[in-house]
């Protein structure tokens, strides 16, 4: 049997991305390796060459040039096959790795590419699905809708009388792929070797590419992801999923219901169907955060041919192969670093990067601290409604390049899909602010879920030294309040956990103070009124002290403050507060405040007394 093909039954056959089985198919029989990196290494050789002389004449110094090269980098790419787009788009997203000008030119990367002839792809078919092309479909179109690295794809109609998209993978992609995830890891293993300047772990990195890439050639894996996609945003009506049709869906092969939309890009098409392209975004931003922070499985290719409008209002996904998982402990720990960088708390928000991996325990975080604050100080206090993302995101790369950060895989495909996603928002409205979008959903978040992590971080995010900052409750439940499915019981329920917790100690001493003050008051008011009906002989000699008084009449400051933000939530009623008295009533610590009120009471009206009986002023 002949090497080549010995090769590429080999490779075939490899479901799972394995890099020591593919050395060893490619090392026992190298005839295929040697014709492929013939067609590899020359242009890439002819490309660094050409960067090596830009070096040397000096010509690298200018931005112009730099761009120039970064470009014909892209092109490159795009000329060397499906695993190499793919590499540069995994490169896009690690501004730990690249550098800022070359990132932004990478991140235009297209994972387009001509599609191949309707006849290998009507034979592929037949092959996979073990059946002729005229017992699966009434009619199949030969020519194809459209052709991307991995696939290209038909319309049909199936037997039954639907109309689906056939999505068809390229003949040879798997043993092809093999082939240059094999030369690219080996380039990176030479790089990773004489390279000081590279820190990430190159082959760490292609090794998590090929992971992603197989799984994108499994249409099996990708039929599983739309199903469970599906299942997920089952109760959101403004979300569509294509229908899988598993019958007719193979590795290779698979089939899903037909959409007609319009691509959310398309302004105007998207204006004609009578929906306004603003709540088509709103759509999107909501449920990538639902994905991203709630279920932890989320839509890492978010891009315009992903992504349409339908005619009933809906937004429909599209193409599954791309999808990542978050831990809670992940999803927990970002919303905590957000929570330190709208506290400004640098130093902790340096230790939230550890935790979630981007940098080592070994690192000294101390020089780090500084870059964070230089980066972020500004756009924090501009607010986070108007924080620049793109802005921030690439002060960002400038700190992960030159620090040893190393980016968690699920972290550089949330700041692709977010980046991908704020792109769009931008050809809409090109004001669109993502975090300011993003930060109704993340405020209801921090507001009610009842993770303890996030309990901790809403207690530090309300509580600065001590005292309990008021305006920082207004703006999360303002915000809060945006959201549309918000449950303003559950959110007061939440407030009081936190009246009624550990750390709000000095909340309730607050209300203790102010509601001993307040009866203190009323009964000095009281001594006043009976004192003026006494006779000069007996008459109490009663003063008040001006600075107090002030004090006095702002009684029980911490519930007028909080009923005065609570009013201004839309659908809030004072029965939702009244529904609440019988649990306020009952926890432990109303009580314990009752008896401080009630102790403090009695201490201020002894001294008073005792003031009465010396013949002192009180």
């Amino acid at each position: 049997m002949n090497e080549d093909f010995t090769d590429f039954i080999e490779a075939s056959g490899l479901l799972n991305y394995d890099p020591d089985t593919i050395s060893k198919i490619y090392r026992k029989n190298p005839n295929r390796l040697l014709k492929r990196l013939w067609q590899t290494l020359i242009p890439i050789f002819a490309y660094l060459f050409s960067i090596g002389w830009d070096k040397i004449t000096g010509r690298l110094k200018k931005k112009t040039q730099i761009r120039f090269r970064a470009k014909q980098l892209t092109n490159l790419l795009v000329e060397l096959g499906p695993a190499f787009v793919k590499a540069g788009q995994a490169l896009s997203t690690r501004p730990d790795i690249i550098p800022a000008i070359l990132l932004e030119e990478l991140s235009e990367l297209q994972d387009q590419l001509p599609g191949f002839d309707g006849n290998k792809a009507m034979e592929l078919i037949e092959e996979d699905l073990n059946s002729k092309i005229s017992d699966i479909f009434q009619s199949i179109d030969k020519e194809p809708i459209s052709a991307a690295s991995l696939g290209q794809v038909h319309k049909a109609l199936l037997k039954s009388g639907e109309v689906v998209a056939v999505k068809v993978q390229r003949p040879g992609l798997r043993e092809q792929i093999t082939l240059d995830l094999y030369i690219v890891r080996n380039i990176a293993f030479w790089l990773k070797n004489n390279i000081r300047l590279i820190r990430s772990d190159l082959v760490a990195l292609i090794d998590e590419l090929g992971k992603r890439v197989f799984e994108e050639m499994d249409y099996l894996n990708e039929a599983e992801n739309a199903e469970r996609f599906r299942s997920m945003h089952k109760h959101n009506k403004n979300i569509a999923v294509p229908k899988i049709f598993k019958e007719t869906t193979s590795r290779r092969v698979l089939t899903m219901e037909w959409i007609n939309g319009t691509k959310l890009t398309n302004l105007e098409d998207v204006k004609n169907l009578g929906i306004d392209p603003d709540e088509m975004i709103d759509i999107g931003v909501q449920c990538s955060l639902e994905q991203l922070l709630e279920h932890g499985f989320f839509h890492a290719d978010p891009h315009p041919g992903n992504l349409l409008a339908l005619e009933d209002g809906r937004l429909c996904y599209l193409d599954f192969g791309m999808m990542s998982e978050v831990s809670r402990e992940s999803r927990s720990g970002l919303i905590q670093a957000v929570v330190h960088l709208v506290n400004k708390n640098f130093d902790k928000l340096s230790k939230d990067f550890v935790k979630l991996g981007f940098l080592s325990e070994e690192v000294n975080l101390e020089p780090i601290v500084p870059a964070f604050q230089d980066v972020f100080t500004n756009a924090v206090e501009q607010g986070v409604s108007k924080m620049d993302f793109k802005s921030v995101t690439d002060d960002m790369s400038g700190v992960m390049y030159k620090f040893p950060f190393k980016l968690p895989p699920y972290y550089a495909l949330i700041i692709r899909s977010l980046l991908t996603l704020e792109g769009i928002a931008l050809s809409v409205d090109p004001n669109f602010k993502i975090l300011g979008a993003a930060y109704p959903y993340f405020a209801k978040r921090l507001m009610e879920d009842p993770d303890p992590q996030l309990r901790e971080s809403l207690k530090e995010m309300l509580f600065d030294n001590k005292k309990f900052k008021w305006d920082r409750l207004e703006d999360l439940l303002s915000n809060a309040a945006k959201q549309t499915n918000l449950d303003l019981e559950k959110l007061l329920d939440e407030v009081i956990n936190l009246l009624f917790s550990p750390k709000g100690g000095f909340l309730r001493n607050e209300i203790v103070e102010s509601i001993t003050n307040q009866i203190d008051f009323l009964g000095l008011s009281f001594l006043k009124n009976v004192n003026n009906f006494l006779p000069k002989s007996i008459k109490l000699n009663l003063s008040y002290r001006n600075n107090n008084l002030n004090d006095l009449i702002n009684y029980i400051e911490p519930l007028r403050n909080f009923l005065n933000i609570l009013q201004k939530v839309p659908g809030y009623s004072s029965d939702i507060f009244i529904k609440k008295v019988p649990r306020l009533l009952n926890e432990p610590y109303t009580k314990e405040m009752g008896f401080n009120i009630a102790k403090k009471v009695t201490e201020k009206g002894v001294v008073r007394l005792v003031k009465i009986a010396a013949g002192s002023n009180i």
